[in-house]
């Protein structure tokens, strides 16, 4: 039987904890197939909140969604994921977020040296993490197969190492080749103590 993608499972994983009215945030948005999968899981009621530092990406995914009959769910940043916590809703009591996807590395078919980084990494991933609630879903899929991709891989698993927080559940899935993406779960749990 062969095995689900990586890309699949994030899917998976991430409409397991949507509903209808929620907001979720693509912290890459790309070539826009995550925003579109997002704009859909939550529904009329709900929004998506993407970020991309290129226009090219940006274009695509309001494509994407103009098509699907969706762009009005969605609001599309032309800037860094490092930004997240600027855009999210300051009004909500409690942490509102109740997904985030990042897939990280380069946006296929553009120049391969525009790569998400390190530190601005860690730093959305801080910002999903305070805004997530409980039960909530971050999904990090880090491709490594280009340079940079193994420091960033590094860099996600020592923010994860640092976070001491009794609320935390990972689950991590690579695929079967050295080179293979890692996909990261990253749950806040709804009880801490289970």
């Amino acid at each position: 039987m062969p095995r689900r993608p990586l890309t699949r499972l994030a899917h998976e994983a991430v409409a397991a904890v949507l509903h209808g009215g929620d907001l979720a945030v693509d912290a890459t948005v790309g070539n826009g197939h995550d925003t579109l999968f997002l704009a859909r899981a939550v529904g009329p009621h709900g929004r998506v909140i993407g970020f991309d530092i290129q226009r090219p990406a940006i274009a695509k995914a309001q494509s994407r969604l103009a098509e699907a009959g969706l762009a009005q769910r969605v609001e599309l940043h032309l800037t860094g994921h490092e930004r997240l916590a600027d855009f999210l809703p300051a009004s909500l009591e409690g942490p509102p977020l109740a997904a985030a996807m990042f897939n990280l590395g380069y946006l296929p078919g553009a120049d391969k040296t525009c790569i998400t980084r390190p530190h601005s990494t860690r730093q959305a991933l801080a910002a999903a993490w305070s805004a997530l609630r409980p039960g909530g879903l971050i999904s990090v899929l880090v491709y490594i197969g280009h340079p940079g991709g193994v420091d960033e891989l590094d860099a996600v698993q020592a923010w994860l190492d640092a976070l001491a927080d009794p609320a935390l559940a990972v689950q991590s899935l690579r695929g079967p080749a050295a080179a293979s993406p890692v996909l990261f779960l990253i749950r806040r749990r709804a009880d801490p103590g289970g």
